[in-house]
Protein backbone atom coordinates (compact mmCIF):
# COMPACT_ATOMS: atom_id res chain seq x y z
CA UNK A 1 0.00 0.00 0.00
CA UNK A 2 2.84 2.32 1.16
CA UNK A 3 4.07 1.86 -2.50
CA UNK A 4 0.96 3.19 -4.20
CA UNK A 5 0.86 5.90 -1.97
CA UNK A 6 3.53 8.08 -4.35
CA UNK A 7 1.37 7.33 -7.35
CA UNK A 8 -2.17 8.42 -5.44
CA UNK A 9 -0.16 11.97 -4.82
CA UNK A 10 0.42 12.43 -8.84
CA UNK A 11 -3.16 11.23 -9.57
CA UNK A 12 -4.54 14.44 -7.20
CA UNK A 13 -3.68 16.86 -9.16
CA UNK A 14 -4.92 14.98 -12.10
CA UNK A 15 -8.58 13.84 -11.06
CA UNK A 16 -9.09 17.51 -9.52
CA UNK A 17 -8.65 18.99 -12.78
CA UNK A 18 -10.71 16.20 -13.81
CA UNK A 19 -13.62 16.91 -11.13
CA UNK A 20 -13.60 20.49 -12.13
CA UNK A 21 -13.47 20.68 -15.69
CA UNK A 22 -16.89 18.01 -15.72
CA UNK A 23 -18.33 20.42 -13.85
CA UNK A 24 -17.92 23.44 -15.41
CA UNK A 25 -18.89 21.43 -18.44
CA UNK A 26 -22.21 21.06 -16.47
CA UNK A 27 -22.51 24.26 -15.63
CA UNK A 28 -22.27 25.52 -19.09
CA UNK A 29 -24.77 23.31 -19.99
CA UNK A 30 -27.38 24.44 -17.41
CA UNK A 31 -26.17 28.22 -18.94
CA UNK A 32 -26.84 27.06 -22.51
CA UNK A 33 -30.24 25.06 -21.19
CA UNK A 34 -31.37 28.39 -19.72
CA UNK A 35 -31.19 30.48 -22.88
CA UNK A 36 -32.77 27.52 -25.08
CA UNK A 37 -30.16 26.12 -26.58
CA UNK A 38 -28.89 22.24 -27.05
CA UNK A 39 -26.06 22.05 -24.89
CA UNK A 40 -25.21 18.21 -26.45
CA UNK A 41 -24.96 20.03 -30.02
CA UNK A 42 -22.66 22.99 -28.34
CA UNK A 43 -20.52 20.87 -26.76
CA UNK A 44 -20.01 18.22 -30.05
CA UNK A 45 -19.35 21.06 -32.21
CA UNK A 46 -17.09 23.05 -29.80
CA UNK A 47 -14.88 19.63 -29.47
CA UNK A 48 -14.83 18.75 -33.06
CA UNK A 49 -14.22 22.05 -34.18
CA UNK A 50 -11.22 22.63 -32.09
CA UNK A 51 -9.49 18.76 -32.17
CA UNK A 52 -11.88 16.93 -35.28
CA UNK A 53 -9.17 17.07 -37.73
CA UNK A 54 -6.18 17.77 -38.60
CA UNK A 55 -6.51 21.63 -39.56
CA UNK A 56 -8.31 21.85 -36.61
CA UNK A 57 -5.96 20.50 -34.21
CA UNK A 58 -3.17 22.72 -36.09
CA UNK A 59 -4.93 25.92 -35.66
CA UNK A 60 -5.27 25.24 -31.65
CA UNK A 61 -1.73 23.93 -31.38
CA UNK A 62 -1.00 27.46 -33.41
CA UNK A 63 -3.08 29.45 -30.75
CA UNK A 64 -1.36 27.40 -27.80
CA UNK A 65 2.04 28.78 -28.93
CA UNK A 66 2.40 32.35 -27.61
CA UNK A 67 0.06 30.91 -24.72
CA UNK A 68 2.27 28.73 -23.70
CA UNK A 69 5.47 31.23 -23.24
CA UNK A 70 3.09 33.77 -21.36
CA UNK A 71 1.92 31.00 -19.01
CA UNK A 72 5.26 30.57 -18.06
CA UNK A 73 6.05 34.27 -17.51
CA UNK A 74 3.47 33.97 -14.66
CA UNK A 75 4.62 30.11 -13.25
CA UNK A 76 8.08 31.09 -12.70
CA UNK A 77 7.00 33.69 -11.11
CA UNK A 78 4.93 31.17 -8.89
CA UNK A 79 7.21 29.69 -8.25
CA UNK A 80 9.68 31.92 -6.84
CA UNK A 81 6.28 33.45 -4.41
CA UNK A 82 6.00 36.74 -6.43
CA UNK A 83 2.95 37.96 -9.23
CA UNK A 84 4.25 39.07 -12.25
CA UNK A 85 1.28 39.92 -14.28
CA UNK A 86 3.67 42.47 -16.77
CA UNK A 87 3.47 39.43 -19.45
CA UNK A 88 1.27 41.29 -21.37
CA UNK A 89 3.04 44.61 -21.53
CA UNK A 90 6.29 42.56 -22.07
CA UNK A 91 4.56 41.24 -25.00
CA UNK A 92 3.48 43.95 -26.97
CA UNK A 93 7.58 45.24 -26.46
CA UNK A 94 9.34 41.99 -27.37
CA UNK A 95 7.04 42.20 -31.08
CA UNK A 96 8.13 45.33 -32.19
CA UNK A 97 11.29 44.45 -31.38
CA UNK A 98 10.95 41.40 -33.60
CA UNK A 99 9.48 44.22 -35.96
CA UNK A 100 12.95 46.32 -36.14
CA UNK A 101 15.45 44.23 -35.55
CA UNK A 102 14.40 41.72 -38.56
CA UNK A 103 14.45 44.89 -41.01
CA UNK A 104 18.26 44.04 -41.04
CA UNK A 105 17.51 41.77 -43.38
CA UNK A 106 20.42 39.13 -42.42
CA UNK A 107 20.38 35.86 -44.34
CA UNK A 108 18.76 33.00 -43.24
CA UNK A 109 18.09 31.95 -40.26
CA UNK A 110 20.63 35.04 -38.56
CA UNK A 111 17.89 37.26 -39.19
CA UNK A 112 15.27 34.84 -37.11
CA UNK A 113 17.52 34.23 -34.99
CA UNK A 114 18.22 37.80 -34.17
CA UNK A 115 15.07 39.30 -34.45
CA UNK A 116 14.16 36.24 -31.57
CA UNK A 117 16.81 37.52 -29.53
CA UNK A 118 16.34 41.38 -29.57
CA UNK A 119 12.52 40.09 -28.19
CA UNK A 120 14.33 38.13 -25.94
CA UNK A 121 16.34 40.86 -24.62
CA UNK A 122 13.46 43.83 -24.98
CA UNK A 123 11.19 41.72 -22.64
CA UNK A 124 13.98 41.61 -19.82
CA UNK A 125 14.68 45.60 -20.11
CA UNK A 126 10.89 45.59 -19.80
CA UNK A 127 10.41 43.26 -16.93
CA UNK A 128 13.88 45.37 -14.98
CA UNK A 129 12.30 48.37 -14.15
CA UNK A 130 10.02 46.16 -11.99
CA UNK A 131 12.28 44.32 -10.56
CA UNK A 132 14.57 47.26 -8.98
CA UNK A 133 11.20 48.81 -7.72
CA UNK A 134 10.82 46.53 -5.57
CA UNK A 135 14.15 45.88 -4.32
CA UNK A 136 14.88 50.19 -3.94
CA UNK A 137 11.63 51.00 -3.13
CA UNK A 138 9.66 48.12 -2.08
CA UNK A 139 6.93 48.42 -4.60
CA UNK A 140 4.95 45.54 -5.52
CA UNK A 141 4.76 44.24 -8.52
CA UNK A 142 1.22 43.80 -9.27
CA UNK A 143 1.10 47.82 -8.93
CA UNK A 144 4.24 48.47 -11.16
CA UNK A 145 3.57 45.46 -13.84
CA UNK A 146 0.29 47.00 -14.32
CA UNK A 147 1.39 50.30 -15.08
CA UNK A 148 4.27 49.00 -17.00
CA UNK A 149 1.16 46.92 -19.17
CA UNK A 150 -0.54 50.16 -19.78
CA UNK A 151 2.83 52.24 -20.92
CA UNK A 152 4.00 49.22 -23.40
CA UNK A 153 0.36 49.64 -24.81
CA UNK A 154 0.13 53.15 -26.01
CA UNK A 155 4.09 53.00 -26.40
CA UNK A 156 3.26 50.35 -28.88
CA UNK A 157 0.35 52.57 -30.57
CA UNK A 158 3.06 55.27 -30.74
CA UNK A 159 6.05 52.95 -32.57
CA UNK A 160 3.05 51.29 -34.90
CA UNK A 161 1.78 54.86 -35.62
CA UNK A 162 5.08 56.81 -35.91
CA UNK A 163 8.25 55.09 -36.52
CA UNK A 164 7.62 51.49 -37.83
CA UNK A 165 4.68 52.14 -39.77
CA UNK A 166 4.48 50.28 -43.08
CA UNK A 167 4.50 53.56 -45.95
CA UNK A 168 2.11 51.34 -48.00
CA UNK A 169 -0.68 50.57 -45.01
CA UNK A 170 -1.11 52.86 -42.13
CA UNK A 171 -2.54 50.71 -40.09
CA UNK A 172 0.15 48.21 -39.26
CA UNK A 173 4.08 48.17 -38.84
CA UNK A 174 6.15 46.93 -41.90
CA UNK A 175 5.90 43.41 -42.38
CA UNK A 176 8.72 41.41 -41.19
CA UNK A 177 11.00 40.47 -44.27
CA UNK A 178 10.98 36.94 -45.08
CA UNK A 179 14.42 35.78 -43.75
CA UNK A 180 13.06 36.53 -40.44
CA UNK A 181 9.82 34.46 -40.56
CA UNK A 182 8.65 31.20 -39.04
CA UNK A 183 8.30 28.72 -41.70
CA UNK A 184 4.84 26.60 -40.98
CA UNK A 185 4.77 23.12 -39.84
CA UNK A 186 1.65 22.29 -42.34
CA UNK A 187 0.66 24.42 -44.87
CA UNK A 188 -2.28 26.02 -45.14
CA UNK A 189 -2.94 26.14 -41.72
CA UNK A 190 -1.24 28.91 -39.13
CA UNK A 191 0.61 26.25 -37.23
CA UNK A 192 4.92 27.08 -37.49
CA UNK A 193 8.07 26.94 -36.05
CA UNK A 194 6.77 29.42 -32.86
CA UNK A 195 5.42 25.67 -31.47
CA UNK A 196 8.92 24.07 -31.55
CA UNK A 197 10.53 27.64 -29.91
CA UNK A 198 7.93 26.96 -27.33
CA UNK A 199 8.48 23.55 -25.95
CA UNK A 200 11.98 24.04 -26.48
CA UNK A 201 11.63 26.89 -23.80
CA UNK A 202 9.41 24.65 -21.68
CA UNK A 203 12.51 22.24 -22.08
CA UNK A 204 14.82 24.64 -20.45
CA UNK A 205 12.64 25.86 -17.66
CA UNK A 206 11.71 22.61 -16.65
CA UNK A 207 15.45 21.81 -16.22
CA UNK A 208 16.23 24.96 -14.74
CA UNK A 209 13.63 24.83 -12.18
CA UNK A 210 14.25 21.01 -10.99
CA UNK A 211 17.66 20.12 -12.18
CA UNK A 212 19.99 23.38 -11.08
CA UNK A 213 21.22 24.95 -8.22
CA UNK A 214 19.44 28.50 -9.16
CA UNK A 215 15.88 26.93 -10.15
CA UNK A 216 16.15 25.06 -6.38
CA UNK A 217 17.11 28.69 -4.82
CA UNK A 218 14.37 30.18 -6.81
CA UNK A 219 11.71 27.72 -5.71
CA UNK A 220 13.02 27.99 -2.29
CA UNK A 221 12.21 31.52 -1.78
CA UNK A 222 9.03 30.85 -3.21
CA UNK A 223 8.30 28.73 -0.40
CA UNK A 224 9.78 30.37 2.46
CA UNK A 225 11.35 33.50 2.08
CA UNK A 226 12.38 33.69 5.86
CA UNK A 227 14.05 30.18 5.83
CA UNK A 228 15.67 30.84 2.69
CA UNK A 229 17.31 33.68 4.03
CA UNK A 230 18.48 32.06 6.69
CA UNK A 231 19.87 29.52 4.36
CA UNK A 232 22.07 32.13 2.95
CA UNK A 233 20.57 32.08 -0.35
CA UNK A 234 20.45 35.95 -1.63
CA UNK A 235 16.48 37.34 -2.10
CA UNK A 236 17.37 40.21 -4.18
CA UNK A 237 19.13 37.98 -6.43
CA UNK A 238 16.16 35.58 -6.66
CA UNK A 239 13.82 38.30 -7.10
CA UNK A 240 16.38 39.89 -10.52
CA UNK A 241 16.07 36.28 -11.76
CA UNK A 242 12.69 35.77 -11.83
CA UNK A 243 11.55 39.03 -13.15
CA UNK A 244 14.22 38.84 -16.09
CA UNK A 245 13.54 35.18 -16.82
CA UNK A 246 9.50 35.59 -16.96
CA UNK A 247 10.32 39.38 -19.47
CA UNK A 248 12.56 37.37 -21.49
CA UNK A 249 9.76 34.49 -22.11
CA UNK A 250 7.09 37.03 -22.39
CA UNK A 251 9.53 38.91 -25.02
CA UNK A 252 9.50 35.58 -26.80
CA UNK A 253 6.06 35.05 -27.24
CA UNK A 254 5.49 38.34 -29.07
CA UNK A 255 8.42 37.33 -31.49
CA UNK A 256 6.96 34.29 -31.67
CA UNK A 257 3.17 35.48 -32.53
CA UNK A 258 4.07 38.24 -34.94
CA UNK A 259 7.13 36.01 -36.78
CA UNK A 260 4.78 32.89 -37.59
CA UNK A 261 1.57 34.13 -37.88
CA UNK A 262 0.21 35.08 -41.45
CA UNK A 263 -1.11 37.04 -43.39
CA UNK A 264 0.71 40.10 -42.35
CA UNK A 265 3.59 38.89 -40.74
CA UNK A 266 2.90 42.38 -38.45
CA UNK A 267 1.81 44.32 -35.56
CA UNK A 268 -1.55 45.44 -36.26
CA UNK A 269 -3.02 49.15 -35.41
CA UNK A 270 -5.02 48.31 -31.72
CA UNK A 271 -2.62 45.24 -31.13
CA UNK A 272 -5.28 42.42 -32.36
CA UNK A 273 -3.36 39.67 -32.84
CA UNK A 274 -1.30 40.25 -29.17
CA UNK A 275 -4.48 41.56 -27.14
CA UNK A 276 -4.90 39.71 -23.73
CA UNK A 277 -2.49 36.97 -24.39
CA UNK A 278 -0.20 37.92 -21.46
CA UNK A 279 -3.86 37.72 -19.82
CA UNK A 280 -5.05 34.65 -21.08
CA UNK A 281 -1.80 32.96 -19.72
CA UNK A 282 -2.65 33.81 -16.17
CA UNK A 283 -5.68 31.81 -16.70
CA UNK A 284 -3.44 28.64 -18.74
CA UNK A 285 -1.00 28.57 -16.03
CA UNK A 286 -3.53 28.59 -13.11
CA UNK A 287 -4.99 25.08 -15.12
CA UNK A 288 -1.77 24.39 -15.99
CA UNK A 289 -0.62 24.02 -11.94
CA UNK A 290 2.33 26.88 -12.63
CA UNK A 291 4.16 23.77 -14.24
CA UNK A 292 6.12 24.09 -17.52
CA UNK A 293 4.13 20.17 -18.52
CA UNK A 294 0.67 20.68 -16.87
CA UNK A 295 1.00 24.47 -18.91
CA UNK A 296 1.99 22.76 -22.18
CA UNK A 297 -1.71 20.43 -22.04
CA UNK A 298 -3.15 23.42 -20.41
CA UNK A 299 -2.54 25.79 -23.35
CA UNK A 300 -3.61 23.65 -25.92
CA UNK A 301 -6.89 22.83 -24.17
CA UNK A 302 -7.19 26.99 -23.84
CA UNK A 303 -6.57 27.19 -27.50
CA UNK A 304 -8.64 24.60 -28.51
CA UNK A 305 -11.87 26.19 -26.69
CA UNK A 306 -10.64 29.39 -29.15
CA UNK A 307 -10.80 27.50 -32.25
CA UNK A 308 -13.72 25.26 -30.93
CA UNK A 309 -16.07 28.67 -29.91
CA UNK A 310 -16.57 30.02 -33.43
CA UNK A 311 -18.00 26.53 -34.43
CA UNK A 312 -20.10 26.99 -31.75
CA UNK A 313 -22.16 30.24 -33.29
CA UNK A 314 -22.54 28.31 -36.80
CA UNK A 315 -23.64 24.88 -36.26
CA UNK A 316 -25.67 25.14 -33.12
CA UNK A 317 -26.26 29.02 -33.75
CA UNK A 318 -24.81 29.59 -30.28
CA UNK A 319 -24.42 33.37 -29.89
CA UNK A 320 -20.71 34.55 -29.16
CA UNK A 321 -21.53 36.78 -26.04
CA UNK A 322 -23.39 33.24 -24.27
CA UNK A 323 -19.95 30.61 -26.24
CA UNK A 324 -17.58 33.75 -24.04
CA UNK A 325 -19.50 33.00 -20.88
CA UNK A 326 -18.98 29.30 -21.35
CA UNK A 327 -15.70 28.94 -21.86
CA UNK A 328 -15.17 31.44 -19.36
CA UNK A 329 -17.41 29.28 -16.65
CA UNK A 330 -15.12 26.17 -17.77
CA UNK A 331 -12.14 28.01 -17.64
CA UNK A 332 -12.66 29.32 -14.23
CA UNK A 333 -13.68 25.90 -13.07
CA UNK A 334 -10.24 24.38 -13.92
CA UNK A 335 -8.62 27.18 -12.10
CA UNK A 336 -10.18 26.71 -9.15
CA UNK A 337 -7.52 24.45 -7.42
CA UNK A 338 -4.89 25.90 -8.07
CA UNK A 339 -6.37 29.42 -7.04
CA UNK A 340 -7.44 27.49 -3.70
CA UNK A 341 -3.68 26.21 -2.91
CA UNK A 342 -2.44 29.90 -3.74
CA UNK A 343 -5.01 31.49 -1.94
CA UNK A 344 -3.96 29.06 1.25
CA UNK A 345 0.07 29.20 0.77
CA UNK A 346 -0.05 33.00 0.59
CA UNK A 347 -2.35 33.51 3.67
CA UNK A 348 -0.01 31.40 5.79
CA UNK A 349 2.41 33.25 4.17
CA UNK A 350 0.58 36.53 5.35
CA UNK A 351 0.15 35.11 8.90
CA UNK A 352 3.90 34.28 9.24
CA UNK A 353 4.66 37.55 8.11
CA UNK A 354 2.01 39.03 10.81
Amino acid sequence: MSTLKPWIKRLNPLVESLMAGLIGLVIGALIMLAFGYNPIAAYISLFSGSFGSVYSWAESLANATPLILTAMTFAIAMRGGLFNIGAEGQLYIGALAAVAVSLIDLPFPLNAVAALGAAIVAGMLWSLPVALLKLTRGVHEVISTIMLNWIAHFFAFYLIANVLTDPKRGEKTISIIESARLARILPGTSLNYGLVIALIAVAAILFLLWRTSAGFEMRASGYNQEATHYAGISLRKQVLRVFLIGGAIAGLAGAVQVMGRPPTYAVMSGLPQLMNLGFDGIGVAMIGRNHPVGIVFAAIFFGGLMVGGRIMQFSPGVPLELVRVVEGVIIITLAIPELRRLFTFFLAKFKRGA
